[in-house]
């Protein structure tokens, strides 16, 4: 791991830490007040703006889709997809991510072992509407509202459109104007280019030992994920965004009551977690439970969870990503990495 920083929070008492670099070329060491970009860490602020625009009375959760917009997701499918469906990934609608690899060559595949789409399209711009016709035009992968869901990045690129539509503007200047502005985050912000503000580190993606050298795409176009993962920020601003989320400071307490119900839902690592409405529990068996979110992009990896009643908060990231080989079935293999960032995070959360 090249490098490494966080923030850790119990009540007034702060800790921040860095370790290595933050360019393997020059040495340069990373710092605890780096922007990075946080990935899908981005669904927990889409989510507030949803939820936000609901309190407000211009979003139904229990709404249909194909209301506010007609033919996006086409047929029944469209009457029968909800608002909260699409927050918690209980839509049915498929990742357009694979998809996106075989029509338009834009992502890589693990049968693919080089990085050249990568490369190709560091500054392409994707429209969102084209992502989602390859999410819906996929095979579903239930039916609207069964659990598990499946976690799914094309739900969250529909929930941006609608935030358009009933907003008049962008998805990302809602998100600014209703959850970053109004959190007071000075150094979070969702890029419309393919640039990171300063400073930051170089990130270095490895799928999975197939660029080795890892390479560096700390420039890079986030129009591939828009309001599901492109999010940038800072260790210090996401522990001050959960910290006033779960205080009701951002969405009202029954808004974020709503957020914390949760269904079974099978992550993009085929695991089953529990889902609310852009946030998921994690604990451990005897531990205080602790509520957040996870990202990854192209070398950057990120995870800021806050406990139950606001007091412990931690946000680390790290500048590598995908440093596990695969196994003969296409399974990543255990790495040390691994347990190693599974005990700063017991360490971060439980002390």
């Amino acid at each position: 791991m090249p490098g490494l920083f966080a923030e850790v929070r119990d009540g007034e008492q702060v800790w921040r830490g860095a370790a290595g670099v933050a360019d393997v070329a020059t040495g340069r060491p990373v710092g605890a007040d780096m922007r990075h970009r946080v990935g899908s860490i981005t669904k927990t602020f889409t989510a507030a703006a949803v939820l936000r625009q609901v309190e407000r009375g211009r979003i139904g959760l229990d709404t249909p889709i194909g209301r506010y917009l007609p033919g996006l997701v086409p047929g029944e499918r469209g009457e029968a997809v909800t608002v909260r469906m699409l927050l918690n990934h209980t839509s049915g609608l498929a990742e357009y991510l694979p998809h996106a690899y075989s029509s338009l060559r834009a992502f890589p595949a693990l049968a693919d072992t080089g990085p050249q789409s990568l490369d190709d399209h560091r500054f392409t711009r994707f429209e969102a509407t084209e992502l989602i016709e390859l999410g819906v035009a996929a095979p579903a992968v239930g039916t609207p509202g069964g659990t598990p869901g499946l976690y799914s990045n094309t739900n969250y690129l529909i929930l941006g459109l609608l935030l358009e539509e009933v907003t008049g503007t962008t998805a990302e200047r809602c998100i600014t104007r209703d959850v970053i502005e109004r959190a007071g985050l000075q150094d979070t912000e969702l890029p419309t280019g393919p640039y990171l503000g300063e400073p930051h580190s170089r990130l270095y993606e490895s799928w999975f030992g197939m660029i080795d050298p890892p390479r560096d795409y700390s420039v890079y176009d986030m129009s591939w994920v828009g309001p599901a993962a492109s999010l940038t920020s800072t260790v210090t601003d996401l522990n001050r965004f959960f910290g006033m989320l779960l205080a009701g400071e951002i969405v009202s307490p029954s808004s974020l009551a709503q957020m914390r119900r949760t269904v079974p839902v099978v992550s993009q690592e085929g695991r089953t977690i529990e889902y609310g409405l852009g946030l998921h529990p994690m604990e451990a068996p005897g531990r205080e439970t602790f509520w957040g979110h996870g990202g990854t992009a192209w070398g950057a990896g990120t995870l800021a969870m806050i406990s139950a009643d606001g007091r412990r908060r931690m946000a680390v990231a790290v500048n590598l990503q995908r440093w596990n080989a695969l196994d003969s079935s296409g399974r990543p293999r255990p790495h040390p990495l691994d347990e190693a960032l599974a005990a700063f995070h017991r360490a971060a959360m439980y002390g």
